[in-house]
C-alpha cells in the first residue's frame, strides 16, 4: 500500500475528517475531534493507530512491522509500517478499522448522532 492508498482507506471511514496540528508534515485523522490515525508521507511510510492494549502486545510479538507508537503512548498506539513490511494490506485495513471503531465507541452518543 502507498500514501495515496493509505489516505484514501483511512478518509473512506465514515466522519472522518484531517488536519495538520503538529507541523506540515504529520497528517492526523480524526473522527468527531478524536484522533484514530497519524502519518505523513515520509519514507519509510508508517502509520501511528490506537489499539486494544493486549491486543497492541499481541501484534508487536507476530509483526515485526509494528512496534510501540512512535511519539505516543505505547500503551494505546502500535506504529505500522506500511511499505516493505510483514503487514499485509488486508492487515493494515483490519487494524485501521480497529482504531477507528475504538475511537468511534469512546465518542459521545450526541457525537455519534451527529455523524450519523
Amino acid at each position: 500500500m502507498n500514501f495515496k492508498q493509505l489516505d484514501d482507506y483511512l478518509l473512506s471511514k465514515k466522519g472522518t475528517t484531517f488536519d495538520y496540528p503538529f507541523d506540515e508534515k504529520v497528517r492526523v485523522y480524526r473522527i468527531g475531534e478524536k484522533i484514530f490515525a497519524l502519518t505523513s508521507e515520509e519514507k519509510p511510510l508508517r502509520v501511528n493507530l490506537k489499539c486494544n492494549p493486549i491486543y497492541a502486545l499481541e501484534l508487536r510479538s507476530i509483526y515485526e512491522g509494528i512496534i510501540g507508537g512512535y511519539h505516543m503512548n505505547k500503551k494505546h498506539w502500535n506504529t505500522v509500517y506500511v511499505e516493505d513490511s510483514d503487514v499485509d494490506d488486508e492487515s493494515l485495513e483490519e487494524l485501521i478499522d480497529h482504531s477507528y471503531d475504538l475511537v468511534y465507541a469512546s465518542l459521545t452518543k450526541k457525537k455519534r448522532a451527529e455523524l450519523g
